[in-house]
Order: structure tokens, then sequence, then C-alpha cells
């Protein structure tokens, strides 16, 4: 298991019952940018992977 794997197993645990709209999903990474604008490029480049999976 990857370091990161934890935080996803954390999102899972707490919130995985739970439904969300992408419209959701965009305004909650606008709020990680707005507090972690460090970690913007990452965001975006998990945003664009999101807009771009056909399967």
């Amino acid at each position: 298991m990857y370091f990161t794997d934890r935080g996803i197993e954390e999102l899972e645990d707490r919130r995985g019952e739970e439904e969300v709209t992408l419209a959701w999903l965009a305004d909650r990474l606008r709020a990680f940018v707005d507090v972690h604008p460090d970690d913007a490029g990452a965001a975006e480049r998990f945003a664009t992977f999101l807009a771009r999976d056909e399967e």
C-alpha cells in the first residue's frame, strides 16, 4: 500500500456510502486548491484524468 492510499481508504471508510455530483467534486477541488495552492498541479492532473476517463 502506498502512503497516499491511507487517505483514499479513510475517504472510502468515512464517506463511501454517500452519493455526490461532479459539480460537488469540482467545488471541493477548488476549495482544496485555495487552501493548498502548492498542490494545484496535482489537483489539475486529477481533474483532467477524471474528465478524460472514457471507461
